[in-house]
């Protein structure tokens, strides 16, 4: 196993840490400045180098920071965390742009720290591991039955140049529904113009669609052609149509049944072969009924209409479209792409996502920034998705309940631990008494009540395959059948044919599963 590197004038700290990772089974190599560890990674087989290199800034044979240079410099994979005790924001904003896996203050905490050691060590195994790569950006991303007959209607009007009125709720990607439309359609060689109704003052809208002729108000000192002229041979993309001033409704309507238009302040009219596709992410029906959008416009508008789903909707397409998002915002920012643990996934798979695709994108852009690791855990996401888990509303306790032996039956003297906010064991005698093994969290909701335990389950499940364990199904299934038999033997005070009973086993079969767990 390779060695975890620790750098630091100060020979208590080497000591420290040095012990603490030998407890952890952890070998260590220290260094007292800078110079000795270049020196050591030069005489050192790269095979047989630092597994994780924990390094303090200020020595005085050297800069820890640059240190971190010239280590990166070689060995690109290798997680790097910075200790100091001077804990300035330039120090902390020059540990992570030169790469550092964590910045680590001192006086730090020990358990803290050898746990900060112990993710830098998954994530340099996880280094060795073949990286996940993407091909070229695709136009749309979605294996939902939901976005299959997106893609599906767009075939189907690939041949055709009819309107179409795209709908769904805000940030669900009605533009890119409306660019594959156009990509894949006859003008796809015409140009492609996108005007959000909505973003637009009502007095500039007008010339915003239809151009102005010079002098036509006050600072239009040129002629302006406008987004219809714009998209002459093309595609026009109307975006949030609902929200499109009453008045400008009707000269849409002109346009959209003759082909013709004015110009704000012009007397010629002008014309242009456009396909029109509109998207709202309002009830137009409604619109209609309460007098705010021309029905005659409506009904033009809608020929065919494709519904987008939300991303709620189509929940089995988070995983792809996270990953997605972290490489396009690794693309962006000019760093390594960060991947996201199965656990952390799940959780995104239970966020409602309000702003739909547009608030994952965002979200995945936030972890690329100020995820500290280059894999992002659990604890790793924002805040308003890890509200869906919560903190409990007080620390957990462990509380051992001692009942008298004439209460219980000898046979009864087990270990039940509750997952609840308060853990606790039954035990017949106080000489009896030992430490039980701490049970997995189960998490809270944001109302601060506790998680079902099917919900526990799949979190300790994701936990231990995150871990790479191979026994996952043994191990939790061990765990299972002692949880039944203990609550059952403990209700039935020990009786184990009574116990059987209430399970809904045979007397062999409890006796045997008691022998092969140690319950006995």
């Amino acid at each position: 196993m390779k060695t975890i590197w620790i750098v630091d004038d100060d020979p208590s700290i080497r000591f420290v840490l040095e012990k603490a990772l030998l407890r952890e089974s952890l070998p260590t190599r220290s260094f007292t400045h800078p110079q000795e560890v270049l020196q050591a990674l030069n005489d050192t087989p790269e095979n047989e180098g630092p597994q994780i290199l924990v390094s303090d800034i200020r020595m005085p044979g050297g800069s820890g920071l640059d240190l971190l240079e010239k280590v990166k410099a070689r060995l690109p994979g290798l997680p790097v965390i910075i200790m100091t005790a001077y804990s300035d924001l330039d120090s902390a904003v020059s540990a992570f742009q030169g790469g550092a896996f964590e910045y680590l203050p001192k006086p730090f905490d020990l358990l803290k720290a050898v746990e900060l050691i112990r993710r830098a060590v998954a994530e340099g195994q996880r280094e060795e591991v073949a990286e996940e790569h993407m091909g070229e950006m695709p136009e749309m991303l979605g294996q939902a039955p939901a976005m299959q007959d997106v893609f599906r209607a767009i075939g189907r009007l690939s041949q055709s140049l009819v309107t179409v009125l795209i709908t769904g709720e805000s940030g669900s990607g009605k533009e890119l529904v409306a660019r594959a439309l156009h990509k894949h359609s006859a003008r796809a060689s015409g140009p492609f113009v996108a005007i959000n109704t909505a973003a637009i003052p009502k007095d500039l809208l007008e010339s915003e669609l239809f151009g102005h002729e010079r002098g036509a108000f006050t600072g239009a000192q040129t002629m302006r052609r406008g987004r219809f002229e714009q998209a002459d041979g093309g595609t026009l993309f109307l975006d949030e149509i609902g929200d499109m001033p009453f008045d400008l409704q009707t000269r849409l309507l002109r346009v959209l049944s003759d082909g013709s238009f004015y110009r704000v302040g012009g007397h010629s009219a002008v014309r242009s072969q456009v396909r029109v596709i509109a998207a709202t992410h309002q009830n137009l029906e409604q619109r209609v009924k309460e007098g705010a959008f021309r029905e005659d416009l409506f009904h033009r508008l809608n020929v065919i209409r494709l519904r987008l789903p939300a991303l709620r909707e189509r929940i089995e397409d988070v995983p792809m479209l996270t990953r997605f998002f972290l490489q396009q915002s690794a693309r962006q920012l000019d760093v390594e792409p960060k991947r996201i643990s199965v656990a952390a996934l799940q959780l995104l798979g239970g966020f409602d996502f309000p702003g739909n695709v547009r608030q994952l994108e965002n979200i995945c852009h936030w972890l690329t920034v100020m995820a500290p690791s280059q894999v992002i855990e659990l604890k790793d996401l924002p805040p308003e998705v890890l509200s869906l888990v919560g903190t409990p509303p007080e620390p957990l306790k462990k509380v051992t309940v001692v009942l008298p032996v004439a209460e219980l039956e000898p046979t009864a003297a087990l270990f039940v631990t509750a997952e609840v906010a308060t853990p606790f064991a039954f035990v017949a005698d106080p000489a009896q008494i030992a430490e039980p093994e701490p049970a997995s969290p189960v998490g809270w909701a944001a109302d601060g009540s506790v998680l079902t335990w099917e919900a526990a389950l799949r979190v300790e499940a994701l936990s231990l395959l995150d871990a790479g364990r191979t026994d996952v199904w043994d191990a939790l299934g061990r765990r299972f059948e002692t949880a039944l038999i203990q609550a059952a033997l403990g209700n039935t005070r020990g009786r184990r044919i009574e116990a059987a009973h209430k399970l809904g086993i045979g007397r062999n079969t409890i006796t045997r599963k008691i022998q092969e767990l140690g319950l006995d």
